[in-house]
This record gives C-alpha cells, sequence and structure tokens, in this order.
C-alpha cells in the first residue's frame, strides 16, 4: 500500500527507484498503470566501486555549488533520548536526528569568554563569578563605553588581580561590523569557547503609546545583538551560548510590550540553536535584589506590585546559583525566579505552582492512580464502566502519540494504523497498567488492536470493588506510615501515639474475628437446601 500510495505522488511522470526487497512490482506494468512513470528495483552492490565513487564525486560537486542541499538535522541532548527516539518512532522529523552531548565543563580556563553588557551591574557580578567559580582566565567584557564606563577600569583592575586576563572593549554587537572586528580580535591562542549576552536596556510604555523608536531601543540591543552573536559563532566549537532573558517575556509586565517581545525572541532563538545542535540557554530572569541600570528606578510602589505578582527579588547568590543550574540543563529555556508561596494563588497564571504535591513513589504514585480509577468505576454500571476505560485508552494513546488532544484517537481504528511501534507500545502498556493497578501482558497491545477491543480487555481484568475498598484502606495506612516516620514527637506524645494504634489493632482483630465466626456459625446451621443453594450461587 505505500508503494501504490508513492505512485499515486507521481501524476505528472517521473523516475520510481525502489531499494526495498519486499514488494517488488513489474515495470512494464507499473508503466500502464502510471504513463510516464520508469519503475526501476536495484541493489546497491550492483554498482562496482569505480561508478559509485563518480556517482559521489558528482554529488559532492552538487552540494559545493548550491544545486543540492543536506537534508536538515534535529539535534536533541543526549539527556532527552527517550524524547528524540518517542520523535523519530512517530516519523515526526525530517532528516536527520542527532543526539549531542554537553561538555564535561562549559567554561574552558584556556579559552575566552565574551560578556556583552560586562561593565554593568549584572554583566560585572557575573564576570566575578566567571573568574572566581568557574576558573575563567580569559575575560572579554564589551559595553558601548567600554573602559569609559563607570567602575570598568576597577573592574578589570579587580578581577586581573584574582588571576583573570581581562580585555574591555567598546562594541555595539546590535552591529554586525563592530561586532565582526571584536570577534576578530580575539588571540588564536586562547579562542572564543563561551558566550554570555547581558546587554538590554527599557524604555517603557503603554501599548497604544509604544513608537517605532521604542520598539528599536529595546530590540536592537538585545535582538539583534543576540542574532548577531549567533550568526558570527555558530560556526565556532562553543561550550556555552548563554542569553540573559526577562520573565517579562514568559508572563508579561505592564509598560513592557517591547521588553517582553525582545526577551522572547531570546528564548526562541535558545530553542533554534538547540534545535540544530548548537549549545544556547536563556535564561528569563526574575527581579534581583542589586539595583542595575535597568531597576534602579523602581520605587516602593513599583517593588510593591512587584511583589503583589507572587516573584519577590532574587538575592545575588541565589541568582547565581541559578546561571549555575542553568548550565547543566538540557532545557533551552528557563525562568529563574523567586516565589512567594503565600502571594502565589492570586496569581492566575503562577498559582499552580503553590500547589505542593507529596513526595510519592513510582509505587505510592501507580497505587493512587489506580485506586481513584477503581473507586469511579465501581460505582458506575458496566456500559459506562466501558466508556470510562475507553476515554481512558484513548487519552494515554494520545499521550504516546503526542496528539493534542484524545479527540485525534478513533474507537475503531487500529494502533497500526495510529503509527504505534513497538516503544509505544510498551510504553501504552506501562501507562495502562500504572493506571489500572494491573500488571498486563507484554503483547496488550497486539492481541486487542483497537481502542475498544482493549477497553473490553481492561474491564474484564482490572481490580474490583472489593479490591478498590482494600486499595483505599492500604493508601490510608501508607501516609499514617509516612506520617509516622515523620513526626518529631515527645515521650508523653509517643505513648499516646502507640496507646491508640494498640487500641485500633485489637478492634480490628475483634471484628476479623467475629466475622469469621459469624461465617463458621453460618455454616453449621444452615440446612441441606441453603448450603447446596449457596453453592449454585457461588460456583456454578
Amino acid at each position: 500500500e505505500y508503494i501504490d500510495a508513492s505512485l499515486r505522488l507521481m501524476p505528472h511522470g517521473g523516475h520510481f527507484l525502489e531499494m526495498g526487497k519486499t514488494d517488488l512490482r513489474d515495470p512494464a506494468q507499473i508503466a500502464t498503470d502510471h504513463p510516464d512513470v520508469t519503475y526501476q528495483a536495484y541493489n546497491l552492490y550492483q554498482a562496482s566501486p569505480d561508478r559509485i565513487q563518480e556517482m559521489l564525486a558528482d554529488l559532492g560537486a552538487l552540494f559545493h555549488d548550491g544545486t543540492l542541499r543536506p537534508l536538515p538535522t534535529t539535534a536533541w541532548d543526549i539527556r532527552q533520548a527517550p524524547d528524540a527516539f518517542r520523535f523519530l518512532s512517530q516519523a515526526r522529523h525530517t532528516g536527520k536526528i542527532v543526539l549531542t552531548v554537553p561538555p564535561a565543563t562549559p567554561f574552558d580556563p584556556d579559552g575566552t569568554v565574551l560578556v556583552t553588557g560586562g561593565t554593568g551591574t549584572l554583566g560585572s557580578l557575573l564576570a566575578r563569578h566567571l573568574v572566581t567559580r568557574h576558573g575563567a582566565r580569559h575575560l572579554l567584557l564589551t559595553s558601548r563605553s567600554g573602559l569609559q564606563a563607570e567602575g570598568a577600569d576597577q573592574l578589570r583592575q579587580e578581577l586581573t588581580d584574582l588571576g583573570a586576563d581581562v580585555t574591555v572593549s567598546a562594541c555595539d554587537t546590535a552591529d554586525a561590523d563592530q561586532l565582526a572586528a571584536l570577534l576578530a580580535s580575539v588571540p588564536d591562542a586562547h579562542p572564543l569557547t563561551a558566550v554570555v549576552h547581558t546587554a538590554g536596556i527599557l524604555q517603557d510604555a503603554t501599548l497604544p503609546n509604544l513608537t517605532p523608536d521604542h520598539l528599536d531601543a529595546v530590540l536592537r540591543p538585545k535582538a539583534d545583538a543576540a542574532w548577531n552573536l549567533h550568526q558570527q559563532t555558530q560556526h565556532l566549537d562553543l561550550s556555552a551560548f548563554v542569553l540573559y532573558s526577562s520573565a517579562a517575556g514568559t508572563l508579561g509586565n505592564p509598560g513592557q510590550a517591547n521588553y517582553a517581545a525582545a526577551n522572547t525572541f531570546l528564548d526562541a532563538l535558545a530553542q533554534h540553536r538547540h534545535t540544530h545542535g548548537l549549545p544556547a540557554s536563556s535564561l528569563s530572569w526574575g527581579l534581583w535584589e542589586q539595583a542595575s541600570t535597568m531597576s534602579s528606578h523602581l520605587d516602593s510602589t513599583d517593588h510593591a506590585r512587584i511583589n503583589r505578582t507572587g516573584i519577590t527579588p532574587l538575592a545575588t547568590d541565589d541568582a547565581l546559583a541559578l546561571f549555575d543550574q542553568t548550565l547543566t540543563s538540557a532545557q533551552a529555556h528557563l525562568v529563574a525566579a523567586r516565589l512567594d508561596p503565600t502571594v502565589l494563588k492570586s496569581n492566575p497564571l503562577l498559582s499552580r505552582l503553590n500547589q505542593r504535591a507529596a513526595r510519592r513513589t513510582a509505587h505510592t504514585a501507580a497505587q493512587g492512580q489506580s485506586s481513584t480509577l477503581v473507586e469511579r468505576l465501581a460505582a458506575l454500571p458496566a456500559e459506562q464502566q466501558h466508556s470510562v476505560l475507553l476515554d481512558t485508552v484513548r487519552t494515554h494513546i494520545a499521550e504516546v502519540l503526542g496528539h493534542t488532544s484524545p479527540a485525534a484517537v478513533q474507537d475503531q481504528q487500529a494502533f497500526k494504523e495510529m503509527g504505534l511501534d513497538s516503544l509505544t507500545a510498551v510504553e501504552l502498556r506501562n501507562k495502562l497498567s500504572a493506571t489500572t493497578g494491573t500488571r498486563l501482558p507484554t503483547t496488550l497491545i497486539f492481541d486487542h488492536p483497537t481502542p475498544t477491543a482493549l477497553a473490553t480487555y481492561l474491564q474484564t481484568h482490572i481490580p474490583t470493588t472489593e479490591d478498590a475498598a482494600s486499595l483505599s484502606v492500604l493508601d490510608e495506612l501508607g501516609r499514617l506510615e509516612k506520617a509516622l516516620a515523620t513526626a518529631a514527637t515527645d515521650k508523653q506524645q509517643q505513648e499516646q501515639i502507640t496507646t491508640r494504634l494498640n487500641d485500633l489493632v485489637r478492634r480490628w482483630n475483634r471484628t476479623h474475628q467475629a466475622s469469621e465466626e459469624s461465617r463458621d456459625d453460618d455454616l453449621n446451621s444452615a440446612t441441606d437446601e441453603e448450603l447446596f443453594e449457596a453453592f449454585d450461587n457461588n460456583f456454578a
């Protein structure tokens, strides 16, 4: 069927080269059914080594002059390998998928680290951190004023005293020519190995009052400079490319539409570089405690407004620690902010971050999921049980196939037609096992090849109502056990707790023993007819 589908893509003729072996066709029949299409099945080994060399030489020339272009590559950090293989298994890619390995150290002491905005407040704090924490020994600090910037000479001297070789240059990195000249000045003995872009300015205005000048003033040093840095360093073997973004791009901020747009561009650029196998981290900062040229204008009213969003100022040490964590993350974009949990609930964007879940093991998490589903099913008639299970199956299928909604999954469509392969079949089986609390067979998806058939199977193999009640009690006992393990109690409280627990055990034993004795008495006093009736009802 795939061969036929491919042939239908050639309504105006063409050459069909078949290297497969499982569905070979008759060239004459193909010519009859598909006019102007020539069909040729071939083996790679049919061409001689000399002929292969000729073909490769011809291809090389075509790539060199731009007639042909290599297939695109999509890169994934090796720490995201499961996501990459899922993406591959779903055939969502074009070209090649590449796994990248992060560098052992982000800042090579023999390489040069470029810091834009390096004489500003955040840039100078970072420069000190790079030298004292990461052992950077060659720094190139840029700003539009260079050594004329306030405190620049003192900063250079301080870093030199710490053992670093520091160059402070005046450079407008938004100007491609100035940046090219700057990069050309980096000595070959200490090549550029890392870039940190901290530069940026503010020029706030409400949306109706934004002008092209407002946009240019903010986008130029932030977005234009970042793009220049990307274009002029993408051929270099960089170990780090860090962009100082802002939470304004993620969460928004009144009067800063231009600033939000500039920072969102940085976030997107980091993702773009990741996709192409280039290092990048966009760090969207919340407000720092340390006042800078961009935040020094904020008064007590401004700080109170920001605090009401649930985001409070970051101490410098905490901010630099978050910077270090960014370097070890596989994510291209991270938000670094200090949150106030007492205020978060009033922020519709951040309120869910305040919902702390109790730490659970994989077992207890699965047990909680399964008991919830079983309890729901226990209260429903059989027809509705099947409907709930079908929705559960479709939801999990959508998750493993990367669909945005279960609506994309048809009840009667075969799993094979959906694109479910052995990898995603195992993932689906594991998800359903955790949700239902049932150990499911490895051949589950192949034995029950549609969502409807799978839901029908699950309906007959999930735990019973009695099991649900047992799971609920066991869940409560698990929570009690955890509470006892972490409770800080004095001797008197320990005695009280011990007494209560012993009392519960005695009452449980008395109830259980009474129930057993009651069943024994019923059997001893039952007539022959009652015994045969019970046997028929339970075992026939």
